[in-house]
């Protein structure tokens, strides 16, 4: 096999690492699929990357952080998770896949697809029309889904949760899409707009979804049916279940676990040692509580710890054309969780209000 070969399969390899499963890998699918697929390999294990990392910005100061540990989707006894956690990493992860085929599409890196032109020509409202290069979430949809969706080879509830959360992620990317326009007429008097669609910054998907996550909807099913497998009772139930569902909803099916604690059996590292935020300009208020948070509220104390940070400093341009800097020292007080002491008082009990983080 040619080398530019085992470096694409080898790419494509941190994406089946991150989306586990035994029964299937995006290897074995491209070795023996079509060779079309080597195409698109390397922007499926970027987009899955992009998507891990947008995870672990959106629950930076939360109590389940998207650990990389996380995000093998089973747990220790082999029975896969359907957590609230669980289907965000479903919905960021083929957002991240849809949308960097979709970029990279657009950009003209693929010869078998290009700019979205079918409407080019057509009034869409008031004082515009359809035109310019909009981007081709068709084409990043359907070659998303034959990547992402072929990785749930399972018939049960939780199969058809995970399919429909990854579903959420694709019409997350479009329905955050932007329109742009430009203007048309003479001495710029804007008579008529030419205007496309185009994908939003990723993290706007991002905050989109983690706004789904927040109200996401536990399922209720019928345990005694769901015991009966892939049988016509189980699927009716199931069918059930998601007729009062909304396609754009994040769903699941168990109560999260305690993020406070360590288990290493499910791969959960537990807050202590972790950093928080007490003091510092613009923060939110959520990060302003990150150390109540993770550390309080979970039987842990804030421990200050300096931290000497190098960082460049008296920056001066000489000509022609370079910048000098010094490298300055500071010292940063920087905040983490750690055990309490065996005398310390533990006079703050450890709260939860809705569900874990």
């Amino acid at each position: 096999m040619k080398r530019s070969t085992l470096l694409i399969l080898s790419i494509t390899g941190v994406y089946s690492a991150i989306l586990h499963t035994a029964a299937w890998s995006v290897n074995n699918f491209l070795m023996t699929g079509p060779k079309a697929y080597l195409t698109y390999s390397s922007s499926v294990a970027a987009g899955a990357y992009s998507g891990m990392e947008e995870c672990k910005f959106q629950f930076g100061w939360e109590r389940w952080n998207c650990p990389e540990s996380a995000l093998q989707l089973s747990t220790h006894n082999r029975l896969r998770s359907a957590t609230r956690e669980t289907s965000f990493v479903h919905a960021i992860s083929s957002a991240g896949v849809m949308y960097t085929l979709t970029r990279n599409c657009s950009l003209g890196d693929f010869e078998s697809c290009g700019c979205d032109d079918s409407r080019n020509g057509r009034v869409g409202g008031r004082g515009w029309v359809w035109g310019g290069c909009s981007d081709n979430v068709e084409f990043g949809e359907k070659v998303s889904k034959l990547f992402v969706d072929a990785l749930e080879t399972g018939h049960d509830t939780r199969a058809l949760i995970n399919l429909h959360n990854n579903e959420v992620g694709r019409l997350a990317v479009k329905d955050t899409m932007k329109r742009a326009c430009k203007c048309h007429g003479v001495s710029g008097s804007c008579s008529i707009q030419t205007c496309w669609l185009q994908l939003a910054e990723f993290r706007e998907i991002g905050n989109y979804l983690k706004l789904k996550y927040d109200r996401a909807h536990k399922l209720e099913m019928d345990k005694r049916r769901m015991r009966a497998g892939n049988s016509a009772d189980s699927r009716g139930a199931t069918a059930e279940t998601f007729h009062h569902i909304h396609a754009t909803e994040l769903v699941f099916l168990e109560d999260s676990p305690d993020y406070c604690t360590r288990n290493a059996s499910l791969g959960h590292h537990g807050t202590e040692g972790r950093e928080c935020l007490q003091t510092g300009k613009n923060l939110s208020q959520w990060e302003r509580r990150s150390c109540r948070r993770l550390c309080t509220e979970c039987g842990l104390r804030v421990e200050e710890r300096r931290t000497e940070v190098v960082a460049s400093c008296n920056c001066k341009f000489h000509w022609c054309c370079t910048v000098r800097c010094e490298q300055c020292r500071t010292l940063v007080a920087k905040h983490f969780c750690t055990r309490r002491d065996s005398t310390a008082p533990n006079h703050i009990r450890q709260r939860s209000r809705g569900h874990r983080r």
